[in-house]
């Protein structure tokens, strides 16, 4: 069985660590890791160490550090622009899409999107769930959630009515892959149009019309193939 990841801000230099907080309460009283225990400590940013649990106290756990490894970054990089979704769909989205292997997510507020968020709360349950999922998944690298996004060497816009196949689109062995998922009542013709016009290219994953909480994990699975990620 793998071992639990738990997330650190910076790793120790040294081969001493010590968990606490939430991190070290989850491990102690959740996890009940015991002394000899194998755990993973990670960064978010591609730093994985491997160590063994040397002693347990109330809501903190040493542990002994016994190597570490620095993960390339994934290349291409893959970014999705998940339009928001009503209820825990929107927390699913990116959950399945992080452990997927996106690298980051971008909440994207789509004209036909019945979920709005006031304020900051939803971009912090979505940044939490990204950084659980990362947990679940042995991830070296955490996806930022954010609402920036930068040129794409790649734009991709999931539709239902594209004509195009994502096997058959050209992608780029570098560089940036950016994928649009719309809402549940689909991308209006306006955003198509103006995504299109700035480069996207509309594409669609088979005959099956999928859940928009669901759409960005399969298309994930596809390029991961496609791109040759999931070789690395």
């Amino acid at each position: 069985m793998t071992p639990p990841l738990f997330l650190l801000d910076a790793l120790p230099v040294g081969d001493h660590a010590v968990l606490d907080g939430p991190e070290g309460r989850h491990a102690a009283t959740v996890k009940r890791l015991r002394a000899g225990e194998a755990v993973l400590l990670g960064d978010g940013c591609g730093v994985l160490a491997s160590g063994v649990v040397a002693a347990v106290g109330r809501d903190v756990v040493e542990l002994t550090l016994t190597d570490r490894v620095v993960a390339p970054a994934p290349s291409p990089r893959v970014v999705v622009a998940q339009a928001l979704v009503k209820g825990d769909r929107g927390e699913l989205a990116v959950e399945l899409a992080t452990e997927a292997g996106v690298d980051a997510i971008v909440p994207w507020t789509a004209a036909r999107c019945v979920a709005r968020w006031a304020g900051d709360k939803g971009l912090a349950r979505w940044q939490r769930t990204a950084r659980e999922a990362a947990k679940q998944a042995r991830r070296a690298w955490v996806p930022p959630v954010a609402g920036l996004v930068a040129a794409a060497d790649c734009a991709l816009v999931l539709h239902e009515a594209a004509t195009t196949p994502l096997a058959e689109v050209e992608l780029p062995a570098a560089g940036e892959v950016l994928l649009a998922v719309g809402p549940e009542g689909g991308i209006t013709d306006d955003e198509l149009a103006l995504l299109t016009a700035a480069g996207a290219q509309a594409v669609r994953l088979g005959p099956e019309v999928l859940r928009a909480s669901t759409a960005a994990a399969v298309a994930l699975g596809a390029l991961g193939v496609l791109t040759g990620r999931w070789r690395q």
